[in-house]
């Protein structure tokens, strides 16, 4: 009987990020990813969001390494906290694991990890797994499937792929080794990108960004150029550079990652601009309109981005106005869609055109579609499958599709953050137990900030707060000071004093009340001055804002 395998999700299951899973066999872990995940409107001042970790502290030791499968901040982007607490090599692309460095050097952790280069079709012995690295076209250069041969037979994970058959760097998804892996040892497991899985069709080419670009250059051959895409999306950056270049105009980058991006790419080989074409951002200001290309960061709409501060007339490089057309190579996350819309709206108030994606095809996505997927599992045609990476409507339209591919539906298991399944001789279950896999919030350098400060911020954001301040001598029954009423966001003060009078006699009264029925303590007191003040503000005002008491003794 072989060694069990099981397979923990911690993230990317039921959301656009926070991609992480754990292959577990002989007491031995590898990691698919360590990713981040942007926060929602209602994450009120969180920067960031990352996996929970509690179930990757708890067995650390067993970690043996990580299989980084790309560059994408929503897969390498959580490294950099988890190493804070663990520590393990990472396996990657040369770009991929030169992505995550620049994250894991700000944290001054390198030398909590080792980062172990691979190259295409490379096998790496990971602990108890054989594990081969199979290149894939994604919007990203370099991105892998990874294959894990187990003790219950060959594990495939897609990574975030597309089948793009002409890509800019003319490097493939590789379909026939993942053909012949299948008629040769069999796929006892896929997991798969569910991204656009229920999308129709194909996906766009990159290349046919390029030709877009190149059309939007001639279009405004005499105005000044500023394109935005992700910092990551070195073949975008290389076709706007490419369309640049043919119209005589010089390239600028602005933005740090944007900046640091393009500086590896070129080290690397894999984005060639001219050296004689490429200048600082300080020079533009000297240059005629005509002859410069600006591509910058704040594709999302990140608040202190160089375009949102352009759209906001605080980037301290460039003013933008009449004589600018901005070009937004990108499409919104999930999510993003009214930052992004603010920052266009700012442009535009500016004089600025702004181009996007409701107006031309500026962007195509890195994600398979649901006629490549069909492919991608007619060539594969795996034993059990699991969709991954993805909202829950993608991950079911995946399961339905895999299932109109001839997958028997009771071979399909949709699993959300915190499933485990088991791989037996038997087949693949599900664990009942599920393992930890909340949202781990960032706010600043601050970790885990936890669901009740979320809480408390809405609430302080939707109602406001009102703060009890009063002292007593309980001892005597009588008060020394107060009680006073301060109040932010619930009324506006010098216009509700009789609303505030009120709230200060029902304080005094129940409190006079407690004190004479023998209540001394501080904390009983506090009870009571929230209780007499939220029900006052609710009666009043049909308001529940936050009550804080100050109760003090004389």
């Amino acid at each position: 009987m072989a060694d069990e395998v099981r397979i923990t999700f911690l993230g990317g299951l039921g959301e656009i990020g926070r991609n992480c899973a754990a292959v577990e066999q002989d007491g031995q872990i590898v990691l698919i990813d360590c990713g981040l995940m942007f926060p929602d409107l209602d994450m009120l001042g969180i920067d960031l969001v990352l996996p929970d970790f509690e179930w990757l502290r708890a067995n650390g030791d067993a970690i043996v390494g990580c299989v980084a499968t790309h560059g994408h901040e929503d897969h390498v982007g959580g490294l950099s906290f988890l190493l804070r607490e663990l520590s393990f090599p990472i396996y990657g692309s040369a770009l991929t694991l030169g992505l995550a460095r620049n994250r894991i050097e700000e944290a001054g952790l390198v030398d909590r990890t080792e980062f172990i280069v691979v190259g295409d079709g490379e096998r790496r012995q990971i602990g108890p797994f054989d594990v081969e690295f199979v290149p894939v076209t994604h919007s990203v250069p370099h991105g892998f499937a990874t294959i894990f041969r187990t003790a219950q037979g060959v594990i495939v994970h897609s990574g975030d792929f597309k089948l793009d058959l002409n890509p800019v760097d003319g490097r493939l998804t590789d379909l026939a080794r993942l053909g012949a892996l299948s008629y040769d040892e069999g796929i006892r497991l896929l997991l798969a990108d569910s991204t656009n899985a229920d999308e129709a069709g194909h996906s766009r080419s990159e290349s046919s960004v390029g030709d877009v670009l190149y059309d939007l250059f001639h279009a405004h051959a005499d105005r000044r150029i500023i394109t935005t895409c992700f910092a990551s999306h070195v073949h975008r950056v290389q076709q706007i550079a490419d369309a640049a270049v043919d119209f005589g105009r010089v390239v600028a980058t602005m933005g740090m990652s944007m900046k640091k991006n393009v500086r590896l790419a070129r080290e690397m080989g894999l984005l060639h601009i001219p050296d004689a074409s490429l200048v600082d951002i300080e020079a533009v200001g000297d240059l005629p309109d005509e002859k410069v290309c600006i591509i910058s960061t704040g594709s999302q709409g990140e608040p202190m981005s160089a375009l949102s501060l352009m759209a906001a007339n605080s980037n301290r490089w460039l003013k933008v106005g009449d004589g600018d057309v901005v070009i937004m190579s990108s499409h919104p996350i999930p999510g993003n869609e009214s930052a992004v819309t603010r920052v266009i709206d700012g442009l535009v108030r500016r004089g600025v055109e702004v181009v996007h994606t409701g107006h031309a095809d500026v962007h195509a996505t890195g994600h398979a579609k649901a006629e490549e997927l069909k492919t991608y599992h007619s060539i594969l045609r795996p034993e059990w499958f699991v969709p991954v990476h993805g909202e829950y409507r993608h991950m079911v339209a995946h399961a339905r599709i895999a299932q109109r591919m001839g997958m028997d539906p009771d071979r399909t298991l949709v699993c959300e953050d915190g499933d485990q399944v088991l791989l037996t001789d038997g087949g693949l279950t599900r664990i009942p137990e599920a393992v930890p896999a909340g949202y781990l919030f960032v706010d600043g350098t601050i970790g885990d900030v936890g669901a009740g400060v979320l809480r408390d911020r809405k609430v302080l954001a939707e109602e406001g707060v009102v703060v009890v301040v009063v002292t007593v001598d309980a001892h005597s029954n009588i008060f020394v000071t107060g009680p006073e009423v301060i109040t932010r966001g619930w009324v506006y003060a010098p216009e509700a004093e009789d609303l505030i009078d009120g709230c200060v006699a029902e304080v005094r009264e129940a409190l006079s009340s407690a004190m004479a029925d023998g209540t001394r303590e501080i904390e009983s007191l506090q009870k009571v001055v929230r209780r007499a003040a939220g029900r006052y503000v609710n009666a009043k005002t049909k308001r529940r804002p936050m009550i804080v008491p100050v109760v003090m003794e004389a």
